[in-house]
């Protein structure tokens, strides 16, 4: 098997010089016998102690390998194999090639272990070309090596060729199956996740193990699939498969980013003896996105008398719960305290948090000295929450510099667009809004369209705002028509100024405000449900402010429970109330 074309630093002194040493000949005299059946000669056993010493020291591996061949003793398959897992490990091309074309000169190259060890090293450096060579040269390839170059494709961007490839596997294990779904996951394809791991489930190829469910798991909390998410959950109990840290963390990040919190909770609560400061944070992250600030504190509060110390993340849950309950006075003790008490420095992520937390109190004097004494730039989302505080505040000045700042920020981002073009708009400056919606176009920037999805019997239905296509769309917009019918027997005057247009005529925009995305899945909701059946909702961008105030009502009017999780945090709405603690 040829090594690829690379330089091998052959004038190196590491693996490079140990070419095999000329050894002294003995006397002709004394020509050695050879060795009876089973002995072992003082090279392979100096090699064997090598290989041993590599196998007890990883991390020393290419050292030690380096040292045997200094020694004219002869590497086996295993002691390449261990060098180039250590080449995978630290991502070293360079030095696995070397080791390729070594063992190609020793005709040791097509031995399995070191042909799979090639693959791998090379699949985790990105030269899957290389990786490929290797794969299709020689003899027939084991599973590892499908896994192996499988892998490398999962690390690149070429989805199509890692479809392909998966499929072509003539066999599949469970390690090949994580792969992809892993794949998904990271890529933003939860739904293709989901349904690989159908598929895995109907090929009866192998069993789903941790790793497959805690990927399956994440996938499902993105979707907000909470009837998926409790088959997973039965799913692990009834093949009793070990719950770890990792596991039970992403079953409580699922029911709490699903809205129900309570399933979070009983996961929390049942893994004492799994417990780590992950499992911790998830709970708090949990209190925090569903609006339970109190709960947030008391829980930390457990955290600290338990023993457990507090990192970054337990902190930014932590600020962002004070910032979200109105707890201005406890999110600045938090926030000293954790420089004083646990030496963590504040990063961009906890003086947001800090922001966002005189923001809506509207404190902006106290907003700006925070952003003064800042040791770094703000980011996005610090000036997304000051123009979003000066809008609910009507601080116009502040949220037009502000949202200069965020387009600056985020010039890609159509959020910055909008918001400032809000600013604009409740000013009654329509040049300013027509200046910003120029910026935008001319820089190639297009709004996102509202999107809201709602699971029902385990299938997901989508509904784009505006959108008429869903199948049962007559009875959607009768239900629709109910729904409007019934906020104006309440009294509900919808907030026109969220449809910030420049025009007069008021039931334009009011239609435009009942065609929003949330509206079409509650629609959908309550005539696909049974009464009191708590509905969830999952949406693309944030809640706009009539949308919240329609649906509170409409909570205490149908007498449901409604949950709707936007881009920013959770809204649950019961009889006429939400907790969210959000500004518009």
């Amino acid at each position: 098997m040829p090594p690829p074309i690379v330089p091998f630093f052959l004038t190196s002194t590491t693996l490079a010089t140990a070419a095999k040493p000329q050894r002294q000949q003995p006397p002709a005299q004394s020509q050695p016998q050879p060795p009876s059946c089973g002995a072992q000669t003082p090279a392979d056993a100096l090699a064997a102690s090598y290989t041993a010493r590599m196998r007890l020291n990883p991390h020393l591996a290419l050292r030690l390998f380096d040292h045997l061949l200094r020694s004219g003793a002869d590497p086996d398959p295993i002691a390449y194999a261990l060098a180039l897992a250590r080449c995978a490990r630290e991502r070293a091309h360079p030095a696995a090639a070397q080791l390729h074309g070594h063992a190609a000169k020793r005709g040791a190259a097509s031995h399995r272990r070191v042909r799979n060890g090639l693959i791998h090293a090379y699949s985790v450096c990105g030269m899957l070309h290389d990786a490929r060579k290797v794969f299709d040269y020689g003899p027939e390839v084991d599973m590892i090596a499908w896994n192996c170059l499988l892998r490398g494709y999962a690390q690149g961007r070429d989805a199509g060729a890692l479809r392909e490839f998966f499929a072509r596997m003539p066999a599949r294990d469970s390690v090949s199956w994580n792969t992809v779904i892993a794949w998904c996951v990271a890529n933003g394809e939860h739904e293709e996740a989901v349904a690989v791991f159908q598929e895995m489930l109907a090929s009866n190829e192998c069993q789903p193990d941790r790793v497959t469910l805690v990927s399956v798991i994440s996938a499902i909390a993105y979707l907000g699939a909470l009837a998926q998410g409790l088959w997973a959950h039965a799913y692990v109990c009834r093949k009793e498969i070990e719950v770890d840290e990792k596991l039970s963390s992403a079953l409580i990040n699922m029911y709490s980013k699903c809205g129900f919190i309570e399933g979070a909770v009983y996961v929390f609560e049942n893994s004492c003896a799994l417990r780590n400061v992950d499992t911790w944070n998830a709970m708090l992250a949990g209190f925090t996105a569903s609006g339970c600030s109190e709960r947030a504190l008391e829980l930390f509060t457990r955290m600290e008398s338990s023993g457990f110390v507090p990192n970054k993340i337990t902190f930014n849950s932590l600020l962002n719960a004070c910032s979200h309950g109105g707890f201005v006075e406890e999110g600045i003790g938090y926030f000293e305290r954790m420089t004083s008490s646990y030496s963590i420095d504040p990063d961009i992520a906890h003086y947001g948090c800090m922001v966002d937390l005189f923001c809506r109190a509207g404190l902006f004097e106290k907003t700006e000295e925070m952003i003064q004494m800042m040791p770094m730039e703000p980011d996005a989302a610090v000036w997304k929450a000051v123009v979003g505080a000066c809008r609910t505040y009507n601080n116009f000045e502040l949220g037009k510099k502000a949202g200069h700042r965020l387009i600056e920020a985020a010039p890609d981002d159509h959020a910055g667009y909008v918001l400032l073009s809000n600013i604009y708009a409740l000013d009654g400056n329509w040049k300013g809004v027509h200046k910003v919606r120029k910026l935008m176009l001319d820089c190639g920037v297009q709004k996102v369209p509202g999107s809201s999805s709602i699971e029902l019997d385990g299938v997901i239905h989508e509904f784009i705002s505006g959108d008429k296509s869903h199948s049962r769309k007559r009875e959607v917009y009768e239900m629709l028509s109910e729904i409007c019918q019934q906020l104006k027997i309440a009294g509900y005057a919808p907030d026109t100024s969220q449809v910030l247009l420049d025009i007069d005529d008021e039931d334009v925009k009011e239609s435009s405000l009942a065609l929003h995305s949330e509206k079409l899945a509650l629609a959908f909701g309550l005539i696909s449900t049974a009464p009191g059946t708590p509905i969830r909702i999952v949406k693309n961008l944030r809640v706009c402010g009539d949308c919240h105030n329609a649906i509170k009502l409409l909570s205490k009017i149908y007498g449901r429970c409604i949950i709707v999780r936007d881009a920013n945090r959770f809204h649950r709405f019961r009889e006429g109330s939400c907790s969210c603690g959000d500004y518009w």
